[in-house]
Formats: structure tokens, sequence, C-alpha cells
């Protein structure tokens, strides 16, 4: 389809064709990002409007993100779907409803962040199929939080669906929120063009030094270069007679913006200054603001004339410096007074919040009823943006809290709230106003509590335990139910601080636990779980295991019928401790895959950022062991998109147990050490542990036994609840092969110690597996039938096929080539439909040396498909529609639908039966 031809910026051929590109990406049907970065007036707007106007036969939609409303959630996004929200009856419900309560359309509780994200997708997908679209974003370093982290979630989910999005963001971008994505750097015009620019907007002959200095200084960037000489009397035009100084690039632009605002009639400056601070264009809202103001009608044509704004059904600055030149510039005393008119202009029952926050920013001095009304909004907020949004709002009205007890309670609200939603400095100076008083003793206890939160959540540091300690003997007198929560904080960061930890180390904390405040009548699950995790770390008792199967049964029962707020954050708790360290402490493969399930659909469904991506992890580290390895590098991509959205740092944890068991040598090595390197400075002494297990795997699985001791006897210095365990396993294996039976005897009474009160097949089956390779004879024969019969009955499927190898090892050195063939092919078929490629050639050189020759791996064995390919090839294997799927993996239908075709095409097949046929999940493990 032609375009009509549209001359672009001058200068900027490199640019205008990356945006052909996007757009002809769009019209084709495929999906296509950028991100236009670059100083401010570098000429990103003048790129947006070109595409704007390039974009024939597509719906365009353009909006701007503005600073004043960074803390009003999903202000952005609501912009940029308004015009699309007539489809909203066309989302499935879960998601019309996540996006109705993001947008204020109606109340609810606090909408998943990802059902949102998803919802947008949808809606664009949807605009999509009429014709294609294209949405512009000016401006996106000041969209607010919770409409950046959708439109960086969905700009990483779009693939297959009309849709051109083009950001443009200023430089320097400090969060960095769409790192990763395709963009461009827009700089400077070259000096030819800067002086051809100049030239048309100077007209009058310009002395020739005054011409060179401006285009030296303006550094190709076109604002500056079409706006400053405005700002220049005619004396520096003409001799350059001027002093120098000149404040930053920025600021000049803002000041020629500002010398043409403060030229205009008094009326028309109140006109644009409250457009200025109401960033959303809504004519009608400004329009009544203007008449409490006594504002007229014909006060808009000079400003218009001006070339500064136009006014029409909504109301568009020339660009965004000029709404800051405006608002910025202005006196506080005249900015209170257009947001007091705003408030006033505002409807209180259709848009309270903004309302609100409208009356704050009128405000003169602390006023009891703004706080209030922001109070009330925080609830609302909390709905719409989560914990982030109702911090920004309870912040503020800490501020103008004119009671200081009353503000204090506000204050460590608001601080808790950050400290939830990640915002360390704003939290911080919430805690210092908290400090300053007056504090009673519950209050100061209280705060002692947020400060140690704080330090474990911005550090991870070592000193974490002792500072949560410490709280928790100042709370147990006064709030015995948040001591106890905030004993059971500190057992956590004991054991995330491991070997490294400089304060109490689990056990200290457990018998400190043990002896603090009694549980509430009926306990609470924190006080079941907290008690049960003290009981272990100390007894380590076939009661201790008992107490702690019981709390995690509470757990996930909870999991199950869907916890309430209060004890969500526990649950969130429960997710860091329990999935990693303590279902496999009690070698509990049921409950493991019962709590990483149910962990992800809970962090999926209440929209928990912080919480989801390790979720998944916890979940493809149950894969990993249950030999699921495409399901597990899925779920490890899937994490690492959603950190990426949203700023999180990458769970890395997962990967590097997956690298072991896949034996990618220099991968895997180089992750281990570079981990071990940095957690080192952070003081996860747990990781340290879980790195130096995996390098022992790594090595088990190539055979090379006395490297793998050493870093099993590494990981075995800390007892790491979870880990220490299997470090046993790989420990006793490596020994047995590296000729030391005493420390493989050592390693493996402290394996039985564990194995033994835990009672279930995975346990069993590794502890006899471990002894069989200390024993000779009839009795190593026993045992080794032993562990291959337990280790049949759970879903560890790694270490059932390592016992048919190292059975198949044994039976060859007793010269039983016949029995040995048979573990050692069932091993390497096992290991090589897996992707466990070191153990998988281990277990082929043994079927060579018995005279047998292994069937070489083939592209049919292990299917060339992508993880995410994979994982959508099971989805649709099961019977789940491309509705389904997409809802799941956080994709549109119509890119399930073209992943399938890659799917289709790689195996050869032309239907969901022929999948289902190809792709049949392996039978379930026979039940005892």
């Amino acid at each position: 389809m032609g375009v009509p031809a549209i001359d672009g910026p001058p200068g900027r051929g490199r640019e205008t064709a990356a945006l052909e590109r996007v757009l002809a990406e769009a019209r084709a049907g495929s999906s296509a990002i950028l991100v236009l970065r670059g100083e401010a007036g570098i000429g990103k707007t003048a790129l947006l409007d070109y595409a704007a106007g390039r974009a024939a036969g597509f719906r365009t939609v353009a909006i701007a993100g503005i600073e004043s409303e960074m803390e009003l959630p999903f202000a952005g996004l609501h912009q940029l779907c308004a015009p699309m929200l007539g489809r909203l009856h066309e989302l499935p419900g879960p998601q019309r409803d996540a996006l109705a309560v993001a947008f204020g359309l109606r109340e609810g509780e606090a909408p998943n962040r990802f059902l949102v994200g998803l919802a947008v997708l949808s809606l664009l997908a949807g605009a999509a199929e009429d014709q294609p679209l294209a949405c512009l974003v000016d401006d996106a370093q000041w969209l607010d939080d919770g409409s950046m982290q959708v439109l960086a979630f969905v700009a990483r989910r779009l693939l297959a669906e009309s849709v051109a999005l083009i950001f443009a963001v200023r430089e320097p971008d400090v969060d960095r929120k769409l790192a990763g994505l395709p963009e461009l750097i827009v700089e400077g015009l070259s000096e030819p063009d800067a002086r051809a620019l100049l030239a048309s907007a100077c007209p009058a002959p310009l002395d020739p030094l005054v011409r060179d200095r401006i285009v030296a200084e303006a550094h190709g960037n076109p604002m500056a270069l079409l706006h400053v000489p405005r700002a220049l009397a005619p004396a520096e035009l003409a001799g350059g007679f001027c002093l120098p100084g000149r404040p930053p690039l920025a600021s000049r632009i803002e000041d020629a913006f500002h010398q043409q605002f403060r030229s205009l009639p008094q009326d028309s400056q109140r006109l644009l200054l409250t457009a200025a601070a109401e960033p959303t264009g809504d004519a009608g809202l400004l329009w009544r603001a203007a008449g409490l103001q006594e504002v007229p009608v014909d006060a808009a044509a000079p400003a218009e004339a001006a070339g500064l704004v136009e006014f029409g059904a909504r109301v568009r600055f020339h660009h965004p410096l000029v709404r800051s030149a405006i608002y910025e510039r202005t006196p506080p005393p005249d900015r209170r007074a257009v947001h007091r008119a705003l408030a006033e202009a505002t409807d209180p029952h259709r848009d309270p919040d903004r309302r609100a926050w409208h009356r704050a920013h009128a405000a003169t001095g602390p006023d009891e009823s703004v706080a209030v009304d922001l109070e009330r909004s925080a609830d609302r907020a909390q709905g719409r943006g989560g914990v982030a949004a109702a911090a920004s709002f309870l912040r503020r009205a800490a501020e103008l809290t004119p009671d200081p007890a009353r503000r204090v309670t506000r204050a460590l609200a608001a601080a808790e709230l950050d400290i939830d939603a990640g915002g360390a400095e704003q939290a911080d100076s919430l805690l210092a106003v908290a400090e300053a008083g007056p504090l009673d003793d519950l209050q100061r206890a209280r705060l002692e509590r947020l400060r140690a939160r704080l330090v474990f959540a911005q550090l991870r540091c070592s000193d974490a335990p002792r500072l949560l300690l410490d709280a928790a003997h100042r709370l147990a007198p006064l709030d015995a139910a948040l001591a106890r929560d905030t004993l059971l904080e500190a057992v956590g960061a004991a054991i995330f601080a491991g070997r490294l930890g400089a304060g109490p180390g689990p056990r200290e904390v457990a018998e400190a636990a043990r002896a603090g405040p009694s549980p509430p009548t009926p306990p609470r699950a924190v006080d079941v779980l907290l008690d049960s995790m003290a009981g272990l770390i100390i007894d380590r008792s076939a009661a201790s295991v008992d107490a702690l199967r019981r709390a995690l049964h509470i757990v996930r029962q909870e999991q199950k019928s869907g916890p309430t707020d209060v004890d969500r954050r526990w649950l969130w708790l429960a997710f860091r401790v329990i999935p990693e360290p303590l279902v496999p402490e009690l070698w509990d493969d049921d409950a493991w895959q019962e709590m990483a399930t149910g962990a992800v659909r809970i962090a999926r469904e209440t929209g928990a950022l912080s919480v989801l991506p390790m979720a998944l992890t916890y979940k493809a580290l149950y894969h990993v062991f249950a030999g699921e390895f495409h399901a597990a590098a899925a779920l490890i991509d899937e994490a690492t998109a959603i950190s990426d959205a949203t700023g999180g740092a990458p769970m890395m944890y997962t990967s590097l147990v997956l690298g072991a068991w896949r034996a990618q040598e220099t991968q895997a090595r180089d992750l281990i050490e570079t981990t071990i390197e940095e957690v080192r400075v952070r003081g996860e002494g747990r990781t340290v542990s879980l790195a130096e297990y995996a390098a022992a795997a790594l090595h088990n699985g190539l055979g090379r036994y006395d490297t793998a001791l050493a870093a099993a006897t590494r990981a075995c210095q800390y007892e790491d609840l979870g880990f220490f365990g299997w470090a046993l396993v790989e420990l006793i294996e490596a020994a047995a092969r590296s000729g030391q039976p005493e420390a493989a005897a050592a390693a493996l009474d402290k394996l039985t110690e564990r194995t033994r009160v835990s009672g279930t097949e995975w346990a069993l089956g590794v502890e006899a597996c471990s002894r069989a390779l200390l024993s000779d004879g009839p009795g190593a024969d026993a045992l080794y039938r032993e562990a291959i019969e337990h280790l049949g009955r759970c879903r560890i499927a790694v270490h059932l096929a390592r016992a048919r190898l190292l059975y198949g090892e044994w039976l060859r050195r007793q010269n039983r080539r016949q029995e040995s063939r048979t573990q050692l092919r069932s091993a390497y078929e096992a290991f090589s439909r897996i992707g466990a490629d070191g153990f998988a050639e281990r277990a082929r050189r043994e079927l060579q040396a018995t005279g047998e020759t292994a069937r070489k791996r083939t592209a049919a064995t292990v299917a060339e498909l992508t993880s995410q390919e994979a994982q959508i090839a099971k989805l649709a294997r099961d019977g789940h529609t491309n509705a389904e799927i997409a809802a799941q993996m956080f994709i549109s239908p119509r890119t399930v639908e073209w992943h399938l075709g890659n799917v289709f095409s790689k195996l050869g097949v032309s239907s969901r039966r022929q999948l289902r046929t190809l792709l049949s999940p392996p039978k379930p493990p026979p039940t005892v």
C-alpha cells in the first residue's frame, strides 16, 4: 500500500529510514518496536510526528508522559487505551475486569498487573485486526510506573500483530525500563545541517562568529538551533556581546519557550498554566477550571498564535518542554491557584483520586482534610496500581498531616508500602520523618523493624538477621503477633545469608523464636510455619519433620483457597523460604510440585511482580529434577523477560543447575564463577552453596571426579537447608570414584540423618543409591535395585536415570555385561531424551565398553524447538485453546498461532492430534 510523500526533518535520513522499516513491518502483519533515545530537544518529538504522518492506513494513537502524573497509577496507559475502550467488552472476563479496575472504571481489588498487560495486549491486537495500529509514546521516562511496566511488558510480547509501538525517551534514562528493546540513539545534526536549520530560524544576517558559537554550543540539537536564538538579544545576535556560563541546553530551550509564554496576555498565561497543570488534556475540565478563574474563552487565541499549544477536543502542547517551561518556572502561589481550580472542577464522584491529587498540590501547608482525602485515595490507588501507587498517596498525606502523632502513623504505613514496592529511597525518607516523632514504644519498635527490612531489601547484607532479631525482641512485649512475623523474616534472612552471615545464624534465630512470644489460639499459618521451621533447624527429628509437613499442608491449602491480603505477604515469605530449601530438605517431590505450581498461579493471579520471577524459577528447578529441561528453560526465559520488563534483578539460580545438568561446560563454568564472585560481595552465602553444588554435578557428569569432589566439599562446608543434601549426594559419588571411601562414608552418615527422618521414595532411593556406591557383592546389587524401585515411584527423573547409570557401571565391573547393557541403555536413553549431555555421554562410553554401540541422538530425539515453542507445543498437546495458551503465557492468540505454525513445520505435523501423538507425556510413576 502506498503512502503519501512527506518530508522528514532535515538531516534525519537514518532515523526516518528506521521509522519507515517499523511501519512497513507492521503493515506486513508483524509487530515492530522502536525506542528513540536522545537528549531533550534533539528531535524525538519531530520524528514521532513524522511517523504519524507516514502512517497512512494506520489507526494512530499518540500520548506523552507527564512528569506530574508519574504517581497516578496507569494514567499514561489510560490515555493510550482510551480510544479503544469500546472493545473492552470483547476481552475475556478476568482481563476486562483487571483493566476496568486499573482505569478506575469500576472498583475492585488491586488488579493483576500481568492481567492488565495481557488485557492491553489483547486490546491492541484486536484493534490491529481491523487496520494496522501505530502507538506513539513521547517522553516515556515520565510515564507512571504502572503504565511503563505494562507497556514494556506488552512490547516484549508483541510478535504477530500489525502493531507499531514507538517510544521516545530522554537520555539519560535512569530507570532503563525499556532496556533490551530495539532502539535508535538520536544524535545531533551534522554541522552543515545545523547551519542550514539555524539559518531558517534566523532570516536576518548573523554575525559569523555568533553563528559558529551557536552551532558549536547547540551540538546539533535542533530545538536549541530553532529556539535559543529567540532568547538572545539583538546585540548578542549581531556581535556576540554576551556573558559566559550559559545554563544547560534543556534549560536554555525552556528559557526560549518561557519568554514566549511571558509575552502573552495575562489571561492567556493563566489558561496555559492551567493546561500545563492538567496533564490529561481534557478540554472540558480545562475550560471549567478556566471559568472558575474568570479566564475568558478568547484567551486561547494568542497562545495558539504563538505556536505553543493547540486547543481542540484535547489540549496539546507543541512540545513537552513547553509544558515544563511554563509549569516549573511559574511561582508556587500561581501553581497552587490553578491546582485549586482544577480540584474544584474535577468531579469528586467520577475521579476522586485526581481531585485529591490536585488538592494536595494546591495546599499551602499542612491540611488534615486533604491528608484524609489522600489517605482514602491510597486505598483506591492500591486497587488500581498496587502498593507503589498507594505509597505515593500516603507519602503525600504524611507530608500534609498537621498532627505529629498522626503524621508518624501515616509515614510508617507509607514506608512499609514503599519497602514492599521496592521504593527504598522513599521509604528511607519516610522513616526519617517518623523518627522525628513523637513515637510511642510500639511505633519505635515498628520503625526498627522497617529499618531492618529496608537493609535486607536494599543490601541483602549479612547484618539483616541481627537487625530483624533485635526488632523482634523489641516488639515481643508490645505486639506478639508482629514479633513472630519478624522472627519468621529473620529466619528467612539467616537462611539466605548462610555461610556469609555476620550475625545470628538460622539455629540462633530459631532458638530465639522458640523462646519468644507464644502463638495465638488458634495459631495463624505464619505461627505454624515459624514453629515448625524452628523445630527442623534445632532438632532435625522425625517429629520436627512431621510438624513441618503439617505446616506445608496448611500453606498448600491456603494456596488452593486463595489467601487474603493479610496472609498473602506471609505466603510470599513462605514461597521464598519453602519451595527452595525446605521441600527439598524433606525430599518431598509431591509437595514441591504442588507448591511451586501454586506459587506461580497465585503470583500470576495477584500480579505480584516481585514474586512471580522467583516463583517461576522455583518451579523451573523442580522441572530440572523432574527431567523436563525444556519446560525449565521456558520458565527461566519467562522469569528473565518479566524481570527485564519490571527492572528487577534476573533470577539466575536455576540457570546454574540447568546449565550443570545440561553439561554446557563453558557457559556453566562461567556462570558459576561469575555468580560466586557477585554473591560474595552481596553476602548471599546460600547462593555460593548452590553454585558449588552445580559445579560438582557438572563435573560428576563429565567424569571429572577430583574436580567434582573439591566443589562438593566446598558446598558442604555449610549446612544450607535443601542444598546440603544435594551436595552430599555429589560428594559421595565423587569421593567413591576418587578413591576416598572415608570421605564418602562420612558424607553418607550425614545424608542418612536427613533421608531416614523424611522416609519419602525420593529420600530412600537417593540413600540406597549412595550406600550402594560404598558396598560390594550382593549387598550392592540389592541396594541399587532398591534405589531404582524407590526412585521409579517418584517424579525425580534425573536421579532415577543416574541410579541406572551407576548400577550399569557397577554391573559392567562385575562382568555382568548383558545386565549392565540393560541399565546403561535405559540411562543413556533417559539422559539423551532429557538433554543431560554429560551424563548421557558417560552412559554412552560405558555402553561401548560392554561391546554395544549406542544409538546417536537425532533431531527426532530432541526436537529443535525454542523454549517458548516447546511450552506452547506442550500446552497445545494437552488440549488448551490458543486463547488459553495466550492467557497463560502472556502473549496474544495471534502470536500463539504463529508459534504453532513454526512448531508444526519443525516437527513435520499438520494438526494438534498429530502433536498429541508425537509429544505424548510420559506415563506417571506408579503409586505405592
